[in-house]
């Protein structure tokens, strides 16, 4: 089973769009539990209502073997029907990138990951070789300084283009295994709309709902195909730390459930 045929599955079997972000810090991980357990937890509770998880490697490094060894450990417990998307933001020369493409995939058994083009298609290559496994190149990302360079207007043959624009149409050509996505925020709702037009059959994993100020109308609107499907709308601090007491899975399930339901209604609400 391929990536997008995983997706869709699920997808389907859980009626949802919703990705949960394990951007688990100990800081706020309730009462003495690890790293782990809080994951494990959440997992257990939320997994008949996601489309997908996303775990941030960064949260996991920064706490050396214990995290690494959560990180292994959360992936495994993910249910095999479910995408698990390592976000790592990878991308170096050629090299270097298949030593990443590598770790992600055959080791860690990631079903996708997320890539940054800057480096060029000698740089996404080894992780397109992947055909089963998703790549997800960064677009229009949803954080304030995405600004800097990736709205700059470039100059090319076909006119004057936003370079985030130029990045999807390279990741269109790039796409010839159908295993490419984009990652476009959900506090860019206009360019989020560009994109899905000028791309309607890729997936696009869409962060910024939650915590980042996101709209979450505007992102079911303009972020999903013709199908109602290929967008996977992220949700992390919103939903793991929903409530920061004994409880908290419980409160994760509330929140995740809330949010699969807003979306499921606005698919089923025309739009104005």
């Amino acid at each position: 089973m391929n990536f997008i045929e995983k997706l869709t599955g699920a997808t389907r079997k859980n009626k949802s769009l919703v990705c949960v972000g394990l951007d688990t810090d100990p800081n706020r991980i309730p009462g003495k539990i690890g790293i782990f357990e809080f994951n494990q937890a959440i997992v257990e509770a939320t997994s008949d209502l996601v489309c997908a998880y996303k775990l941030n490697f960064a949260f996991y490094e920064v706490q050396g073997d214990e995290g690494l060894d959560a990180l292994k450990r959360t992936i495994k417990f993910i249910p095999d029907d479910i995408l698990v998307i390592g976000d790592a933001k990878r991308g170096d020369i050629g090299n270097t990138s298949k030593a990443y493409a590598q770790a992600i995939f055959d080791i860690l058994n990631c079903d996708a990951t997320t890539v940054n083009p800057y480096l060029g298609f000698d740089s996404i290559e080894p992780f397109i070789q992947y055909r089963d496994k998703g790549i997800f190149i960064l677009c229009r990302t949803s954080n304030a300084g995405a600004m800097d360079f990736q709205s700059l207007r470039c100059e090319v043959e076909s006119g004057n283009r936003p370079l985030f624009e130029l990045v999807a149409l390279k990741a269109k050509e790039w796409n010839i295994h159908g295993n490419i996505g984009l990652v476009v925020g959900a506090t860019y709702p206009e360019e989020l709309k560009l994109i899905r037009q000028s791309h309607p059959d890729m997936p696009l994993l869409i962060p910024g709902i939650g915590a980042q100020g996101g709209d979450l109308a505007l992102t079911v609107r303009y972020g999903v195909d013709s199908q109602g499907e290929r967008a996977i709308i992220n949700s992390s601090r919103q939903i793991i730390y929903a409530y920061p007491e004994k409880d908290f899975a419980q409160a994760a399930r509330r929140a995740a459930t809330e949010l699969r339901d807003q979306i499921n209604y606005l698919l089923s609400t025309p739009a104005p």
